[in-house]
């Protein structure tokens, strides 16, 4: 089974002196379309003042464009460490064996709005680019779900369970040839329904995804992927191609 993961907005600073043009990213096919979001993002972020209005940036984050402005020559991180927004704290990477590390090199992809579709273990930079921006010529959306069936091809082998937040699944759908589930984090209220939780969905899906890659061996089943969850504190249940996570949690409000 491969997880596939949105990127965070949080993320760390630093790296090794490796830099994007000099790493080898997953997915050679998607390069082109890489290096055309890139050059785009670059050209907007010339004129400060227009960056700042795309790229919803506060006062306090208006250095996010000198970052940006450096991206070709800045230090990368594995994209495992370099995401650190909730989902990914929930991870825990920091504590990660070699292991842990292989099975996210061999189990958990990510997509984001500059890179595509990556390994977890691919080096990236810093960055500030998400699925909502508006690029002066590049469409994100179009140039995406254009391009990125070319990496979709290659995973015709397993199951993608999809842990991408809406942004990012309507920025690049997975062909409805492969086989992939969609994963909702739920409660049960006082009447037994399911209630779709926002403020646990990231923890929740990051603490699967951490007992996902700590098992001895990847889940290659529903069943196994039940143990995982449940290791995560989670039931889990499947309708069609939806996946239930399910808290612990019980909705008290009104029904």
């Amino acid at each position: 089974m491969l997880l596939l993961l949105p990127p965070s907005e949080t993320k760390r600073q630093g790296g090794s002196n490796l830099t994007i043009e000099q790493v080898h990213l997953s997915y050679g096919q998607l390069n082109d379309a890489r290096d055309l979001v890139l050059e785009d993002l670059l050209k907007l972020c010339k004129n400060k003042t227009k960056a700042a209005k795309a790229l919803k940036l506060s006062t306090k984050q208006l250095g996010d464009i000198d970052f940006n402005l450096g991206i070709k020559s800045a230090p990368t991180l594995p994209a495992f460490e370099r995401y650190e927004g909730t989902l990914y704290k929930a991870i825990r990477t920091s504590s990660f064996t070699s292991h842990e590390v292989e099975q996210m090199r061999k189990h958990v992809l990510m997509q984001s709005a500059l890179f595509g579709l990556i390994s977890a273990t691919d080096r990236i930079p810093w960055y500030r680019l998400s699925a909502s921006t508006v690029l002066p010529k590049v469409n994100l959306k179009k140039i995406w779900k254009e391009h990125q069936d070319a990496a979709w091809t290659k995973l015709v082998d397993m199951p993608i369970i999809d842990l991408r937040s809406k942004s990012y699944v309507n920025l690049a759908p997975i062909p409805a040839n492969l086989d992939s589930y969609w994963v909702e984090v739920v409660a049960i209220d006082k009447k037994g329904q399911r209630k779709a939780l926002n403020h646990f969905n990231k923890t929740a899906k990051g603490e699967f995804v951490g007992e996902f890659v700590r098992a001895k061996e990847a889940p290659k089943t529903i069943a196994q992927l039940k143990r995982v969850a449940k290791k995560a504190n989670l039931g889990l249940e499947v309708e069609g191609n939806i996946i239930y996570f399910i808290t612990s949690e019980v909705i008290r409000g009104k029904q």
